[in-house]
């Protein structure tokens, strides 16, 4: 269970494109999962690439959470967030089935992930450590 502490899920969200899209076929974002007819009479339906963009989503809420730790297991994480970063990428400038909407939203939330980690995991860390005028540590807050 410690590879999900410390690899991005957005990582694992890279995969599954990957698989689905690079492998089987681009074509498939389109694909209609179900269709819900509402009461305003409009029919929504969710595509393959919705529910990806949904679960990206989900995954970029949960590495938010995680980014307010501030252990070593979290600093490892950043360094990967910020290497699944660069590989969503190169995969959207170099790979066909990755230039699409979809994958272009997967990487910014990527990006997000990226700058929110760091930013939460400083103020955290600013947080837990009380600082004097000559920038000394004094003493962790809480204890």
């Amino acid at each position: 269970m410690k590879i999900f502490r410390r690899f991005p899920m957005l990582g694992f969200i890279l995969i599954v494109y990957d698989i689905i899209v690079l492998v089987k076929n681009e074509l498939i974002l389109g694909n209609s999962l179900f269709k819900i007819k509402m009461m305003s009479g409009a029919a929504w339906t969710l595509t393959v690439g919705d529910l990806i963009v949904a679960a990206g989503l989900f995954c970029l809420f949960i590495e938010i959470y995680k980014s307010t730790r501030t252990s070593e297991a979290e600093i490892f994480s950043h360094i990967f967030s910020t290497l699944v970063f660069v590989i969503y990428i190169i995969e959207f400038i170099v790979l066909k089935g990755a230039g699409t909407s979809v994958f272009f939203l997967l990487t910014l939330m990527s990006l997000f992930n990226v700058v929110a980690g760091f930013t939460i995991t400083i103020k955290t860390a600013r947080r837990d450590f009380a600082l004097d005028r000559d920038s000394n540590i004094v003493s962790p807050t809480g204890s």
